[in-house]
């Protein structure tokens, strides 16, 4: 089957290797400084982020947690970081050590806090002793995705009313190393770059490019009369991911919510839906976890393929 080549515009990678400076080489601000304020200070930070967030066109992804995120954030260079704060009482360990050479290097303020004081900005259960705030993430317009053609061909991702933020996290990191072209994601009835999200992500925000739309079926309408395949993960299809007849072709690939799966609206844009083999008694998978699984058989058939 062939449409016309749609676009895949992959984003860049930075080497990973990590600094290995001494304790004393760390640029560490100790200053003093007022704390972080009491609950009701951090009650109203909260309220005041769910606001930024919930615009129409704002992703979130300004208040990173976690060593991984962090330290992604700072590697990639791609938006102001405003502050890094850690925790006195973490250990010294190799991603700190980096986290604060990046932090001199960029010339980012990085504050030594009380483990006490470091909850009152945490917004997750586990942020590793280091939080850092940044800039939002800025959305890329949907027709970035097929505005040229690449040698390869795209491999897009659409959700379809996935509200939780883990499932996107851990979607979003799969869908980066797995060289997934962008997300695409609805500005209603979805969930955004949360700090649960970003944390999960583990750093994927600062590569995947992410498109939010108005209307997930009018534009994969609009993706398929530009050259796109649109497949849709359904556990009621009759045939399997590995019975995917597009594969190799420009892609689209939809999840739904668990539980819900795809609205019918949906369903009628998809030129395939396809399902995961089961043979367990539960009913079915985490979204995320379906997703890992279609988009690493997509990339087997597309190796098979060449």
């Amino acid at each position: 089957m062939s449409r016309p080549q749609g676009r895949a515009q992959s984003s860049g990678r930075r080497g990973q290797t990590a600094s290995q400076k001494s304790k004393n080489h760390r640029s560490v601000s100790n200053t003093k400084r007022g704390g972080p304020g009491s609950n009701r200070n951090r009650n109203d930070r909260d309220k005041s982020q769910s606001r930024s967030r919930n615009r129409p066109d704002s992703l979130g992804g300004d208040h990173i947690e976690g060593r991984q995120a962090v330290r992604e954030l700072l590697r990639a260079g791609t938006r102001r970081a405003q502050q890094v704060l850690i925790s006195e009482d973490v250990h010294d360990t190799a991603i700190l050590a980096e986290i604060a050479d990046l932090c001199e290097e960029r010339r980012v303020p990085i504050r030594q806090l009380t483990r006490r004081k470091l909850e009152d900005y945490a917004l997750t259960e586990s942020h590793q002793g280091v939080i850092a705030q940044a800039e939002s993430i800025r959305p890329v317009e949907i027709e970035t995705f097929t505005s040229s053609s690449p040698r390869i061909p795209p491999l897009l991702i659409a959700l379809d009313g996935v509200t939780d933020p883990g499932n996107l996290g851990a979607i979003l990191r799969t869908a980066e190393i797995a060289g997934v072209t962008g997300i695409v994601l609805p500005r209603h009835r979805a969930v955004r770059l949360t700090p649960a999200a970003v944390k999960a992500a583990a750093g994927a925000v600062e590569h995947l490019p992410i498109a939010l739309v108005a209307g997930l079926p009018t534009v994969l309408k609009e993706m398929s009369e530009k050259g796109l395949w649109i497949v849709g993960l359904d556990g009621d299809a009759k045939n399997s991911i590995y019975e995917m007849q597009v594969a190799t072709e420009p892609l689209m690939i939809v999840l739904g919510a668990e539980g819900e799966g795809l609205s019918h609206l949906t369903k009628k844009r998809c030129d395939q839906l396809v399902s995961i083999p089961q043979v367990g008694q539960l009913e079915s998978l985490n979204v995320s976890n379906a997703a890992a699984i279609t988009i690493y058989e997509v990339k087997r058939q597309r190796e098979i393929g060449h």
